[in-house]
């Protein structure tokens, strides 16, 4: 491995909670020094002036959609890793619904070998989340104790369970293998297919409505089982104002939850959909104004604990078609981070340890992860970022596959320059 010097870096490390200019010295893929200033420099080490960039631990992704096996046209496992690693981020989670999907250790197998097989360095650590129950019958669970043995990374649809009898059951079951499991509030009778948020804009638009309590009653009723229940529970993809309160009384009352919120929910609201652009179609969907400030409030103030990337890509076949009509999703790592820093950090927010800690150490807990620091003698983790570089999102620049983001063509502000990912 190289060595490199960065000198007068804004070295980040949230679980210090440590913002400050720093030399730092990474010498084969260790942090060996950090100092006010390092004087006597070693030979044959790389010196760079890093003044104005920001260093800090690799970001992890809670939960993103792989494109292989099934639809290596949309995304392979080396494109996926590749996006990843342009974004900053050193671990990512992969949801189970592939094809086949991941609900068998066979299929969990093949995938962990693949990964091995890539032949990228820096690679983002992968992890696997299992589905809870089969794709053959829906009903029944999956063979959970060999699926964590053979060492996925938790359980999770990745959509909401209709039964809340076999959600029950899942959880009961779940409590003795001590693995994360991250479920989906959301009641599919009252979403009845809505396509935006219900509200003023859904009437004037003519698109069928999502109303936020279809989230907020499913939610209140899942908040009750896991009191019941007493197993450790991840909430996905919250998006609405009520979402946030739940969440927060359920805290209060001591239950065992964390939450999760995606990137896009944070960003834009129901007004950005007037474009009527298919890469606004989400699931959930973009909430009103009050969802999203509510959500904004609820990362700062630790309700909401991390901020999900979903990367969710679409050929441009797919989704080129009327908003109604398109899969909902939207890429998301090389976007992620710099849109966040200017939209919360360059407006004074958040701070960047706040934003850090949603985006980092917050979801290796969520994963049952010790987090990783930056600090001296741990193995480099590290991401390079300078939140001032300008750089135009075109498709020939972007690793992903897929394009399928409202940014295509964009000036964006704030770039991933290295990352390290020493295991």
């Amino acid at each position: 491995m190289d060595s490199i010097l960065l000198k007068q870096v804004r070295v980040l490390d949230p679980i210090s909670n440590t913002d400050s200019i720093a030399d730092v010295l990474i010498n084969e893929g260790v942090i060996q020094t950090i100092a006010p200033e390092i004087a006597d420099i070693p030979e044959n080490i790389l010196v760079q002036d890093s003044t104005g960039l920001v260093l800090a631990p690799g970001l992890v992704d809670l939960y993103s959609h792989s494109g292989q096996p099934g639809h290596e046209e949309r995304e392979t496992l080396l494109s996926l890793a590749c996006a990843a690693v342009a974004g900053g981020f050193t671990q990512i989670a992969v949801l189970p619904d592939t094809l086949p999907p991941i609900d068998n250790c066979s299929t969990l197998i093949a995938l962990q070998q693949k990964v091995k097989e890539l032949n990228l360095t820096p690679c983002p650590q992968f992890h696997f989340w299992s589905a809870l129950t089969s794709a053959m019958s829906g009903q029944q669970m999956t063979e959970l104790a060999e699926l964590a043995a053979t060492g996925v990374v938790g359980f999770t649809e990745g959509k909401a369970i209709a039964d809340w009898r076999l959600t029950r059951k899942c959880l009961e079951y779940i409590q003795l293998l001590n693995q994360p499991v991250a479920l989906v509030a959301n009641d599919f009778q009252l979403e009845d297919s809505g396509v935006v948020r219900e509200g003023s804009f859904s009437l004037r638009a003519g698109l069928p409505g999502n109303p936020a309590v279809a989230e907020a009653a499913a939610l209140a009723a899942l908040l009750e089982i896991v009191a019941d229940v007493g197993t450790p529970v991840h909430l996905m993809r919250i998006s609405t104002a009520r979402g946030v309160e739940l969440i927060a009384a359920a805290k209060e009352r001591g239950l065992p939850v964390t939450a999760s919120t995606t990137w896009m929910h944070l960003l834009l609201n129901t007004e950005a959909v007037t474009s009527y652009d298919p890469n606004l179609r989400l699931e959930p969907p973009l909430g009103n104004v009050k969802d999203q400030m509510a959500l904004i409030a609820g990362v700062k103030e630790g309700i909401i604990d991390a901020i999900a990337v979903d990367h969710t890509p679409y050929t441009y076949e797919e989704k080129t078609v009327a908003f109604a009509c398109a899969p909902p999703g939207v890429i998301g790592f090389e976007f992620a981070l710099p849109l966040l820093w200017q939209n919360f950090v360059a407006t004074e927010k958040w701070s960047a340890l706040e934003l850090w800690r949603a985006l980092s150490s917050k979801p290796q807990i969520c994963l049952n992860q010790q987090p990783t620091r930056c600090s001296v003698g741990e193995k480099a983790q590290l991401v390079l970022f300078d939140p001032q570089q300008i750089w135009s999102s075109e498709k020939s620049v972007l690793q992903s596959l897929s394009a399928n983001t409202p940014w295509l063509g964009k000036q964006i502000t704030g770039r991933v320059l290295r990352v390290w990912n020493s295991q």
